[in-house]
């Protein structure tokens, strides 16, 4: 059979900006799309096939009616943080981070959704059915244009979908044993990859426009596969013993921190030409990481687990590229054209605030190893056995949000540490969003 999907290509949309918090195994995949934009329809008037009508952005409606709870089924960032997608089992919510508030919203009579992926805060958006879904099957994605409230292209497949991501330019699939790479502009096949069994959907790309990364599980135990697009160089980096649990790339892919289902060491690697940077350790007992979050300068790292604790961490390396926004599209950053010595130097960086250490840490090598370990510089508590997401916001704050429908801002001390402090609690679940007090 042959490996390339049949696709039906007439046309693709204008990607808008319209969720600012200002502005109101598996065979082949089938990809069919249809006609892309003519004239963007008012946003609040828009209503989605077999949907009650929408709410205006802005406008909040009652997620839990009297006869039927609603079920939240997954929530994932956009790209660069600033919101967050709710998938439940009658639709979709896209929340703002800073100010938090609801904006939108899609309520289905027939069924929710299990994954839904944000493009930054334009108009489309991937969804793969989840739940008791009447209308659609966890197997197949949907692009979703909401400026024309309609389904503009679909890709089957013969297993279920455990993941989707999406840059500017690329659509990526991901399946427990193959990520398909689909061009953004036509749905052309691109890339396939074999990987490892990836029942978690782990993937991982970068977003800014002068570099395409992608992390992947491997083909080995404890293995990142690492795809630099644009410069077409492949690397795969050793990270762990055990099986890779969670991973996360900054914002140009040119830093890797990856934890194990052992879940007590979270290491750094350079994506080039994979370097082992810094390690950081959350603890000595196992624990199953939920997520893992890196400041935009790499500065910081977040941790979050089943363990109920977020653990913040001071880096020592920075990216080489930070500035490289600033960059013509068509040059890469500065590591890319650096030896592995010389970019190893280049990322090592003095930082404002210090780890913890063990007091017998000056004794490497003759003790174990944790007690050579750097600790986690400040610590949020959270409830134990709830999966929690972290990223950070602005102003030394980290944002939280949790799958049992809540949200938190809490801000930590660059310079001394320890406890992180409250600032905001929020139950987006239920009617009554309101704050918490400070020392619940």
């Amino acid at each position: 059979m042959t490996n390339c999907p049949r696709s039906l290509i007439t046309g693709w949309p204008v990607l808008k900006d319209i969720w600012s918090a200002t502005a109101p195994s598996s065979m082949s995949p089938i990809v069919s799309t249809s006609r892309g934009i003519d004239t963007p329809k008012r946003l609040g008037a828009c209503e989605s096939p077999h949907t009650q009508p929408s709410v205006p952005f802005g406008q909040s409606e009652t997620l839990l009616n009297e006869n039927n709870e609603t079920e939240l089924l997954s929530v994932s960032w956009n790209q660069d943080y600033g919101c967050f997608a709710a998938g439940t089992s009658r639709g979709f919510l896209i929340y703002n981070c800073d100010p938090f508030k609801e904006t939108f919203r899609r309520d289905l009579k027939s069924g929710g959704f299990g994954i839904v992926e944000m493009l930054f805060r334009c108009n489309i958006l991937a969804l793969v059915g989840g739940g008791a879904n009447l209308q659609y099957a966890p197997n197949k994605v949907m692009i979703w244009d909401d400026h024309q409230s309609r389904c503009i292209g679909e890709f089957s497949f013969r297993s279920e979908v455990r993941a989707v991501k999406l840059r500017r330019d690329h659509i990526v699939v991901v399946l427990e044993h193959k990520i398909y790479v689909y061009n953004f502009t036509d749905l052309k096949l691109l890339h396939q990859i074999e990987t490892l069994a990836n029942p978690r959907g782990l993937c991982c790309l970068s977003h800014h426009s002068n570099t395409s990364v992608l992390a992947c599980p491997g083909l080995h135990r404890g293995q990142v596969r690492i795809e630099h697009f644009g410069l077409k160089v492949t690397k795969f980096i050793n990270a762990h013993d055990s099986h890779i649990a969670c991973f996360t790339l900054t914002m140009d892919g040119l830093l890797l921190a990856t934890a194990s289902t052992k879940g007590t060491l979270i290491r750094i690697f350079n994506t080039m030409d994979g370097t082992h940077l810094q390690e950081v350790r959350r603890g000595v007992y196992r624990a199953e990481i939920y997520s893992i979050a890196l400041s935009p300068t790499a500065q910081w790292l977040a941790v979050s687990s089943d363990k109920g604790t977020v653990h913040l961490f001071s880096l020592r390396v920075r990216v080489v590229g930070e500035d490289s926004s600033n960059c013509p599209t068509d040059q890469q950053p500065e590591i890319v054209h650096q030896n592995s010595s010389t970019s190893l130097d280049a990322l090592i960086a003095p930082n404002s605030g210090s780890n913890l250490s063990s007091s017998l840490s000056f004794m490497k090598g003759v003790l174990p190893k944790y007690f050579s370990s750097e600790w986690s510089f400040a610590q949020f508590h959270l409830m134990e056995n709830t999966r929690f997401l972290t990223a950070f916001g602005s102003q030394n704050t980290v944002i939280i949000v949790g799958m049992d429908g809540s949200f938190y801002r809490c801000r930590f001390d660059p310079l001394n540490g320890g406890e992180m402090v409250q600032q905001e609690y929020v139950r987006f679940l239920k009617t009554d969003n309101r704050l918490r007090p400070a020392s619940a």
